[in-house]
Order: C-alpha cells, then sequence, then structure tokens
C-alpha cells in the first residue's frame, strides 16, 4: 500500500472509530457507573476491539472467500455500508447495524454485558469497520503492508482506549456543538472514501465503465 492508500484507511478508520463520536454514547450506556467501572469497560472494549480487528485483517479475505464474495464485490457493498452510515452522521443520527438499536443499548446495564455487545459489536468493530478492513487487507501486496494497516488500526484502538478510560474527565470538556462539529464532520470524510470504494469496485466488477468515469 502506498502513501495515499494507507491515509485513506487511517480516515476511513478514524471516522468509523472515532473515539470523539463514540464517547458520548458510551458516557450514556455507562450513566450510573463509577469511573473505576467506566475505566474496566474501557480496558475491555481496547482488548475485544483489538482481537476483532486482527481477525478480521488476517481472516476475513478466507471467510468472504468461502462464501464465493470478490473482494471487489465485497468493496461495492462495503462502499454502500459506509455511504449509509456517514450519511446519518451528516444528519446527527445513528445507524442501528453500526451502534446498536436503542433497544438493544437499554437492555443491557452491566460491565460484563456491555464490554463486548453493543459497545464493541456493533459500536466499533460494526459492518462498516468489518468491511473496511477486509477492503484495504485486499489492498495489501505484502507483510510490510499488512503490518502498516495494523499499526494504523492499532493507533486508532490505543486512542479510542485513553479517550474511553478518561471519559468521565474528556466528557465534562466537551460540548454538545463540538460532538456536532465533529460527527458531521468524519461523516463528510466517510461519504467520500465510500464512494472511492464503490467506483473502485464498480470499474472492475463492469470495465465498460472504465470509460466513462
Amino acid at each position: 500500500m502506498n502513501y495515499s492508500e494507507l491515509a485513506k484507511a487511517f480516515g476511513a478508520f478514524f471516522a468509523l472509530v472515532n473515539p470523539f463520536i463514540v464517547l458520548p454514547i458510551f458516557l450514556s450506556l455507562t450513566d450510573g457507573f463509577s469511573v473505576s467501572q467506566q475505566r474496566m469497560l474501557a480496558v475491555k472494549v481496547a482488548l475485544f476491539a483489538a482481537m476483532m480487528c486482527v481477525i478480521v485483517l488476517f481472516a476475513g479475505q478466507q471467510i468472504i472467500g468461502f462464501f464465493g464474495i470478490s473482494i471487489d464485490e465485497f468493496r461495492v457493498a462495503g462502499g454502500a455500508v459506509l455511504a449509509g452510515i456517514a450519511w446519518s452522521m451528516l444528519h446527527g443520527g445513528a445507524m442501528a447495524s453500526h451502534h446498536g438499536s436503542a433497544s438493544e443499548q437499554e437492555q443491557l446495564n452491566d460491565v460484563s454485558g456491555l464490554a463486548f455487545y453493543p459497545i464493541t459489536f456493533p459500536m466499533i468493530v460494526g459492518p462498516g469497520t468489518i468491511a473496511t478492513l477486509i477492503i484495504y487487507s485486499g489492498h495489501t501486496q505484502n507483510m510490510e503492508g499488512m503490518f502498516s494497516l495494523v499499526g494504523i488500526v492499532g493507533a486508532i484502538i490505543v486512542l479510542l482506549f485513553a479517550v474511553l478510560f478518561f471519559a468521565a474527565q474528556i466528557g465534562k470538556m466537551m460540548s454538545q456543538t463540538l460532538r456536532m462539529i465533529t460527527t458531521r464532520l468524519m461523516g463528510m470524510i466517510l461519504l467520500a472514501i465510500a464512494v472511492d470504494m464503490t467506483i473502485t469496485g464498480l470499474t472492475t466488477l463492469l470495465p465498460g465503465l472504465a470509460g466513462g468515469v
């Protein structure tokens, strides 16, 4: 992967796993928890997210191949999923497929339950994140590229952990306006990346389109 692809990968992952977008949801779900409970949850979430990302990065290609799906077909589908999430972010909403439905979030009120579902899955490592991981891992031509991708994902998970670990303190400093601006900015970036994914996939699957794009 070249610098341009790595920059796109970072932008996509950061938009999907933006700690400052996850933060208000995390605070809402842990309302009434002590600071120590929130921090214990942050540790578990970071570990679960890291494990899921590593599994998808190294086994995702084989999984979709088992179902007879090519990387380009998955790229088009992934672009559609990302576009839906981005469109929702631009309008200040959240997709149930990525953040969990309201009823799913409300029925879980203990640390053990929240750690994996719905915070890690589908809020952090949801369909959009999984699709992005598989698509960009498909771009890598060698282990050096894969390790670069792992480094990007690892850096974002470390940042996510730091934000969630200090959620109580950071939450007091972030205004609602700042949260809204961040959400919409990340939505625009994610939508642009989704369009690029979709066009790339379609022009590969349908070569006749390449002349008109």
